[in-house]
């Protein structure tokens, strides 16, 4: 028997499959909104530079925990690949003949270590500016915000790459990211 859809001249909806468990999702998007926030803050309002700073720091954790423990599709295991993987897939990428993958593809989970990676390091440089070692120091200043800008580049490029690759295979990793699901045909 047809579907309502199909009965009225339109097209079944592709089959989704659940890929970004809330976990990851709510991770991704208050780290990014505390990210922004921790930047316009900086220095204007320190408290609350400081609070958006050791809340990040805190997810960065509970995620780097989650990579190990958690669902399928966030665990290192199930993205994190070598350098060979990284150049191979960016080289089909840019061919416009890159495999679509359900969960990370290989730059996309590059990506997520470098962001993890710098993060950590933006949290440790942070905090290390609050002792009594580092207080006031200058180099560990300009260490902290070189570490903030050079993640504002990569923050770039991994926007770049997921509108790329959202064109490149047809389906709106945004909404993916929010709702949790991809459609399922065509990925690993």
């Amino acid at each position: 028997m047809a579907s309502p859809i199909t009965e009225a001249g339109g097209a079944e909806p592709p089959a989704t499959v659940r890929v970004w468990d809330p976990f990851v999702r709510v991770f991704h998007w208050t780290t990014a909104g505390l990210f922004v926030l921790a930047y316009v803050t900086g220095d204007r309002v320190e408290w609350l530079h400081l609070v958006a700073g050791y809340t990040i720091a805190a997810l960065v954790g509970a995620r780097i925990l989650w990579g190990l423990v958690g669902s399928r599709h966030a665990r290192f295991t199930d993205f994190v690949r070598g350098p060979r993987a990284v150049r191979t897939y960016i080289g089909k990428m840019l061919q416009l003949r890159a495999p679509r993958h359900l969960g990370h593809n290989p730059a996309g989970g590059a990506m997520v270590v470098a962001l993890l990676t710098m993060l950590s390091a933006i949290a440790a440089t942070g905090h290390l500016m609050t002792t009594d070692a580092f207080w006031g120091s200058e180099v560990m200043e300009e260490a902290h915000e070189f570490l903030v800008h050079a993640t504002l580049v990569l923050i770039g490029l991994h926007v770049l790459g997921v509108l790329f690759a959202s064109l490149e295979h047809g389906e709106n990793l945004v909404k993916s990211m929010i709702t949790g699901r991809k459609r399922i045909e065509g990925g690993d």
